[in-house]
């Protein structure tokens, strides 16, 4: 049987191989998974006509034969109906519905809660054609300067780690969202996690937290995938922001 041909539209910095969106991340452990494999290519937040065909604006978007699947939920979904024969990404069915409310814990509490810590510090591995439109955009968004959004780092980081408690406790009892398995649910955090480990030298979790050796767990699935894979510090030099 043919491996089916996939294309993934990932964001990119100003090195086409650092790829750092979180919701591409999500997606990026949900394929190998899957063990599926993609044509992965780089898109930047100003190649709104490269992606226009898939009705919208925003990565990740997937090709699979005829469909086209944007938002990284659809694609989980997606994924896991298309390719039953593979591993689930959300084992038993009522399963979907609880991953889900993971998933929206993480983009509404999590995502944000990182935001104040490493926004200015992915400034400045972006393209120089997307550095304008993302210091306009987040600057709106905030009302204030990328550089006073981080600014009181403590601050954010005392934050950061007040959210994470109810993970914590979870994990404080088993390796997995889930329990013994990674599963989709895993993702949605991790993704965030490989946000900021892509883009910042930032440390977000203290070494005997157990939500850093859940990390560590992650970073090994699938031969080191994440571990391996290319951040800020291997981006050649750029020039004054």
């Amino acid at each position: 049987m043919n491996e089916p041909r996939l294309i993934l539209y990932e964001l990119a910095g100003s090195d086409p191989q650092l790829r750092f969106s979180p919701h591409c991340w999500k997606i990026r452990m949900a394929l190998a998974h899957k063990g599926l494999q993609a044509d992965r290519r780089p898109w930047r937040f100003t190649d709104k006509e490269a992606i226009a065909f898939s009705g919208q604006g925003l990565v990740p978007v997937l090709i699979d034969s005829a469909n086209v699947v944007s938002d990284s939920w659809r694609i989980a979904l997606h994924l896991d109906e298309r390719f039953a024969d593979r591993p689930p990404l959300f084992g038993a069915p009522q399963a979907a519905a609880v991953t889900r409310f993971i998933n929206s814990w993480a983009d509404t509490a999590l995502l944000p809660a990182i935001a104040r810590l490493i926004l200015l510090d992915i400034y400045t591995i972006l393209d120089e054609k997307d550095r304008d439109y993302f210091r306009a955009s987040r600057e709106q968004r905030y009302g204030k300067t990328l550089e006073q959004v981080v600014e009181d780092q403590q601050l954010h980081l005392d934050r950061l780690r007040h959210t994470l408690t109810p993970l914590r406790h979870l994990l404080g009892g088993q390796a997995f969202l889930g329990g013994l398995q990674p599963s989709y649910a895993d993702y949605c955090v991790f993704g965030m996690f490989m946000w900021a480990r892509c883009t910042s030298d930032v440390t977000l979790l203290a070494a005997d937290d157990t939500i850093h050796a859940w990390r560590e767990r992650l970073l090994d699935l699938f031969d080191g995938l994440a571990r391996q894979a290319p951040h800020h510090k291997a981006v050649s030099e750029l020039p004054d922001a």
